[in-house]
């Protein structure tokens, strides 16, 4: 393939930040030629990259407490925010004016004014909190206690707890529907998953699952969650809407991750236990295409206009350039464009579309 033709293929004028877990590094990795353009250090044991809504801004968590602001599209470390001891599962609001995070080692709930880079608030809690969601209407915050075996419900605006439920076991994943309406949290231990009412903290409904939840997928629509077994070769889908297992399906060995097309019509599927990308046509549950990228395949990120999928593959310390658009995955060929060296373990990636504002 000539540079010439790699250029009027590759997404224009899209960056994919990945994290890398070893190096302390956010590398900058532009689209249009494949290069590394930036590599930024950050705290060390960096865990997460999010994109902060409707702002030229990434935020890189480390456990060691630590948030690193990034600026894109020239990249650069903007501003340093101190959490606590630790930091988790960070979360924005929609508006992408305010964050929250756990600082785990102090059982408290923090609040971030983006604007000024700053903690606003704490709110201490009773249990130790393992992860933290956000509402998409913004005015929920969903804490879930492991050793608590609850969730309790915060309003973000008076940062006073609304309430609690108590779980059969200990909180896993937990996936918030479109419209706000239930939190569906997997048990970290056993084959099962809640469905909650958000507005009354209600526990509706137990679902048992044919796999260990160790990360949900819910379908852009709210319709159905894909949960993933780690451990297996196989997921379950759940019908939100009657809040039942629809079926069990094979999928790679040891699914890590995945990524819905905004239509819900395909689902990526990271593969970690054999190296491989698999596509899924959503509605028929048969498997488009698969490609193998790697060796240990963990994080996924779609570029805006969803014509290329982007894998951090953590044991080759890579990043994978795949097509993702309907028509090559038709097509009996290898979906893979490129790989890019990006550092030592990279373990998450981002792909932000600066075009919006």
């Amino acid at each position: 393939m000539s540079l010439g033709c790699r250029h009027r293929l590759t997404p224009q004028p899209y960056f994919a930040f990945a994290l890398n877990n070893q190096s302390t590094a956010l590398a900058a990795v532009n689209l249009a030629d494949f290069r590394v353009v930036a590599s930024l250090p950050v705290p060390p044991d960096p865990q997460r990259v999010v994109v902060r809504p409707g702002h030229r801004q990434l935020y890189v968590v480390s456990p060691t407490g630590k948030i690193s602001v990034i600026g894109f599209p020239n990249p650069r470390v903007v501003a340093s925010i101190q959490v606590g001891a630790s930091a988790a599962s960070l979360a924005f609001s929609p508006d992408g004016r305010w964050a929250y995070a756990l600082d785990v080692a102090a059982h408290e709930l923090v609040f971030l004014d983006c604007d000024t880079a700053q903690v606003a608030g704490r709110q201490r809690l009773r249990n130790a909190i393992s992860d933290l969601a956000v509402s998409p209407d913004g005015k929920t915050l969903v804490l879930a206690s492991a050793d608590g075996k609850n969730l309790t419900f915060v309003d973000p605006a008076t940062r006073v707890p609304l309430g609690a439920v108590q779980l059969e076991g200990s909180p896993g994943p937990m996936v918030i529907l479109p419209d706000s309406s239930q939190v569906f949290v997997a048990d970290a231990q056993t084959a099962g998953i809640s469905a909650v009412e958000v507005a009354t903290r209600r526990l509706l409904s137990r679902i048992e699952l044919g796999v260990h939840a160790t990360r949900l997928l819910l379908k852009p629509d709210g319709g159905e969650i894909f949960v993933l077994d780690s451990q297996a070769t196989n997921l379950a889908v759940v019908d939100t809407y009657h809040a039942n297992v629809e079926q069990t399906l094979p999928s790679g060995r040891e699914p890590a991750t995945g990524v819905f097309r905004q239509d819900s019509s395909i689902l990526y599927l990271a593969n970690a236990g054999d190296g491989t990308i698999t596509a899924m046509d959503v509605q028929t549950r048969q498997t488009l295409a698969s490609t193998r990228v790697g060796v240990e395949p963990c994080a996924l990120a779609l570029t805006p206009d969803e014509r290329f999928l982007a894998v951090a593959d953590r044991a080759t310390s890579s990043l994978a350039i795949l097509r993702a658009d309907p028509a090559s995955l038709s097509q009996a060929r290898s979906l893979l464009i490129t790989t890019v060296g990006v550092g030592s373990k990279p373990i998450d990636v981002v792909i932000p579309n600066w075009l919006e504002k």
